[in-house]
C-alpha cells in the first residue's frame, strides 16, 4: 500500500518522482537549538522586567508605614497589610472617582465606537464627492498635538457650560481620527458582494451598517474598544483642566492629588491598583476579540 506521500509523487504512468529537495533560504530561516534558547532567555528577561513594576507596586502597597529598604521591602511574606486598601476605599473619595472613571471611559467607548464606524464605513464604502481629500483631511489631525487645541478646546467648552460637568469632559474626545482609519482599513476589507445583495433585498443604509457591517467588525471593534478605553482610563490632562471640583476629579486627576496631601507612598500605591483592576479585567474578558483584530487589521488593510 503506498502512503500518502507516495500517491502525490506518483504520476499516471506509475513511475515515481524524486521529491524536490529543500529550499535552502527556507532552510536558512530555520532557528538552531542554541537561537531557540538565547531566544526564550531574551523573552523571559524581558518580561521578568515589564512584570517588575507591577509586582513592586502591589507588594509595597502591602505594607504601610513601612521604610522601603529593597531588596527586603519587596518580599511577599513579610509584613503584610490591607490596611492601606482600607485607608483608600473609606478615607478618600476614590469610590467616586472610580465611578467618574467609569462613565468617561465607558460612554466614550460606546461613542467613539459607533461614530468611528459608522465614519470608516462611509469611507469604505459609499461613493460621494471630496471622500479622498476630506479622510486624509481628517486623518491629518493625528499629526496636530492635543496640547495644540487644548486652551481653544477649554474656551469653547467654558463658554458652553461644560466646565464641571460629564457632557464637557467627554463631548471632546469623540472625534478619534485612528479610531476612524483603523475602522477604515477593517471595513475596506468585507466583500462588496454583502451589501449590494442586502441592497437588492431592500435593506436601506442604516440596516446595512447595523445587521451586516458591526456583526462583522467585532473583532476590530473590540481591539479598538480596549485601546480607548486605556486612553480614557489613562487620560490626565484632559480630565485635570476641565474637572474644577474634588466631586469630579477622574482616578489619574485624585490619585494624583493625593501627592499634595501628604498621603503615604503605600496608600497611593494602592489607589493606583485600584484603578489598574478594571483594565486588566477589561483585557481578560476581550484578549481573543483583540488578537483577532490585529491581526484581522493587518491582513485586510
Amino acid at each position: 500500500m503506498t502512503t500518502m506521500t507516495e500517491r502525490i509523487l506518483t504520476d499516471g504512468s506509475g513511475s515515481r518522482r524524486p521529491m524536490p529537495p529543500r529550499n535552502r533560504s527556507f532552510r536558512a530561516l530555520e532557528p538552531t537549538r542554541t537561537g531557540v534558547v538565547v531566544r526564550w532567555i531574551w523573552l523571559t528577561l524581558a518580561g521578568i522586567l515589564a512584570f517588575f513594576p507591577f509586582y513592586a507596586m502591589v507588594v509595597l502597597s502591602l505594607k504601610p508605614g513601612k521604610i522601603v529598604e529593597l531588596p527586603e521591602s519587596l518580599l511577599p511574606w513579610k509584613d503584610i497589610s490591607l490596611d492601606a486598601y482600607a485607608q483608600v476605599l473609606s478615607g478618600q473619595n476614590i469610590l467616586g472617582w472610580l465611578g467618574n472613571t467609569l462613565i468617561y471611559s465607558l460612554v466614550s467607548v460606546v461613542a467613539v465606537l459607533f461614530l468611528s464606524a459608522l465614519a470608516g464605513y462611509a469611507f469604505a464604502k459609499k461613493r460621494f464627492a471630496g471622500k479622498e481629500v476630506m479622510f486624509w483631511s481628517f486623518l491629518a489631525m493625528v499629526m496636530v498635538p492635543f496640547h495644540v487645541t487644548l486652551i481653544p478646546t477649554f474656551i469653547l467648552m467654558a463658554g458652553l457650560g461644560g466646565v464641571d460637568t460629564y457632557w464637557g469632559l467627554i463631548l471632546p474626545t469623540l472625534a478619534n481620527a485612528q479610531a476612524v482609519f483603523l475602522m477604515r482599513q477593517f471595513i475596506q476589507g468585507l466583500p462588496d458582494d454583502l451589501f449590494e445583495a442586502a441592497r437588492i433585498d431592500g435593506a436601506g443604509e442604516f440596516r446595512i451598517f447595523l445587521r451586516i457591517v458591526l456583526p462583522l467588525c467585532k473583532p476590530i471593534l473590540a481591539t479598538l474598544g480596549i485601546f480607548v478605553f486605556l486612553w480614557h482610563w489613562n487620560d490626565f490632562l484632559w480630565p485635570l483642566i476641565i474637572a474644577k471640583s474634588n466631586a469630579m476629579f477622574t482616578l489619574t486627576v485624585g490619585i494624583s492629588s493625593l501627592q499634595q496631601q501628604n498621603v503615604p507612598l503605600s496608600t497611593m500605591l494602592a489607589g493606583s491598583v485600584v484603578a489598574l483592576a478594571p483594565i486588566f479585567l477589561a483585557y481578560l474578558i476581550a484578549q481573543r476579540y483583540v488578537q483577532e483584530g490585529v491581526t484581522g487589521t493587518g491582513i485586510k488593510g
